[in-house]
């Protein structure tokens, strides 16, 4: 369903939709001013989790790529009648404008497969047969879409005869990344690893 036109959200909206509605209010095209609502507050926290905390996850990389999130207050249980078993928490989410300048479903793409066991290290969760099947078959369409250009540079030619395992392996023993576990990354590894990966020919959409 689309939303109408609208400036301003301002909404308590049932717990359990939290996730999928921010995801599309992230995706909202014409941009809204800004949207506050009340969320449970596990969830909130989740919005502005840093690196290296517990609620740090895929919500909270996606939600801080795309908007400024601000915690507003804390509304205690006993504020409801009757009262709920959780608390809940105010926040304030507004896009960034222009929004940042990456392919949102590759991005997500990346984000929800390594964030899937954010605990390991990258290499751990790149390197698994379903996910290196995935990555060589993404590879095998990028190069079917592009077997049409004639001026591909020739490093690029060395770069196509790689798999997906074996840049991948190159990629995670870069300094940068050996050893690094996807909740201790920040937005800019993120985009940093997006792009070298892209660069060397691995597409996760």
């Amino acid at each position: 369903t689309r939303f109408p036109f609208f400036d301003v959200c301002v909404a308590n909206v049932p717990y359990q939709i939290s996730s999928a509605l921010v995801f599309k209010l992230l995706s909202h095209r014409p941009m809204f001013r800004c949207a506050v609502m009340m969320f449970q507050e596990e969830f909130a926290l989740r919005l502005t989790a840093r690196p290296g905390e517990a609620l740090y996850c895929r919500l909270s990389v996606n939600c801080q790529l795309l908007a400024k999130v601000d915690q507003l207050m804390k509304v205690g249980r006993n504020n409801f009648r009757p009262p709920p078993k959780v608390e809940s928490r105010v926040v304030r989410i507004e896009l960034r404008n222009p929004p940042p300048p990456v392919n949102f479903t590759e991005w997500d793409g990346m984000i929800r497969l390594i964030f899937n066991r954010k605990n390991k290290t990258l290499r751990s969760v790149l390197l698994t047969k379903p996910t290196i099947k995935m990555l060589n078959e993404n590879m095998r369409t990028q190069r079917a879409l592009n077997n049409s250009n004639n001026n591909n540079m020739a490093d690029d030619d060395e770069e196509k005869e790689k798999g997906a395992d074996e840049i991948i392996e190159e990629v995670v023993a870069m300094e940068q990344w050996k050893d690094k576990r996807a909740n201790k990354l920040d937005l800019d590894d993120f985009l940093a690893l997006l792009a070298e990966f892209n660069k060397r020919g691995v597409h996760f959409a």
